[in-house]
């Protein structure tokens, strides 16, 4: 079981409790700060994200985590019928809700708050479900996946897009430097919450990337598994299926 990181150390709140607090603190910085942090390389790895669900042409993808809706409104361009984008804080979904009503995107994507862990929706529900930058926020990541499982269709894909830590010199000493010091210091000048991103980057350096994570999936049940480790090893692109109910 992954190592819990907690945005407020001090906090009698559950991690959960915690990163819903935290995210709607810093909600209408957020989409900046990711541009500053990311370089805007995370729009790069959304379209990625978007190419491959594409060659699967799913008709409802769920949006686990998503956060103000960057890859729920990406994933139109797949052709899906129906997208839910779900998040369990209010604060970032109302700035999604503004940018996906901005684009005329209401009759295709809805914006629902939730719980990733406890998913309000029927077994088999969707073609495909995205998450970008949310697994490391689950309070019980085995029991966030199992969740998933449970509502993607047989043959259904799931799709990951977390940050990883580089292996190979000298990227993997820069990414430490960067998110040790440089990360934590731009958080602290353009975001009202101190915590928020010395947390994202210490919850980024402990989570279970690359192999790590691939074998949690299977063995909660997906198969297919296999991570796409992009630019440099600093973020990972997971693409698992869900197996087929006759076989």
């Amino acid at each position: 079981m992954p190592e819990k990181v907690t945005p407020y150390k001090d906090s009698d709140l559950g991690k959960k409790e915690q990163v819903t607090k935290m995210f709607d603190t810093i909600s209408k910085n957020y989409d900046g700060l990711n541009r500053v942090i990311s370089f805007g390389i995370d729009i790069k790895w959304r379209k990625k994200v978007v190419e491959l669900l594409k060659k699967e042409n799913p008709q409802s993808i769920l949006d686990i985590a998503t956060g103000t809706g960057d890859l729920a409104i990406a994933l139109v361009k797949t052709g899906a019928k129906k997208i839910v984008g779900l998040d369990i804080s209010p604060g970032m979904l109302a700035v999604g809700k503004e940018k996906v009503t901005d684009k005329k995107l209401d009759s295709t994507i809805e914006m629902v708050v939730g719980d990733s862990e406890n998913l309000l929706f029927e077994d088999n529900s969707f073609d495909a479900v995205t998450v970008s930058f949310g697994v490391r926020n689950f309070e019980t990541l085995e029991k966030g996946m199992s969740e998933i499982l449970r509502v993607l269709k047989p043959n259904g894909s799931l799709v990951v897009l977390e940050t990883s830590v580089p292996t190979k010199t000298p990227y993997k000493q820069g990414y430490h430097f960067y998110t040790k010091n440089i990360l934590p210091l731009i958080g602290k000048l353009f975001s009202k919450d101190n915590s928020a991103y010395g947390y994202l980057s210490e919850s980024a350096s402990v989570f279970p990337h690359g192999e790590n994570f691939n074998n949690i999936l299977r063995e909660i049940g997906f198969i297919d598994v296999t991570n796409k480790p992009q630019t440099f090893g600093v973020a990972s692109i997971y693409v698992a299926k869900k197996a087929d109910a006759s076989l």
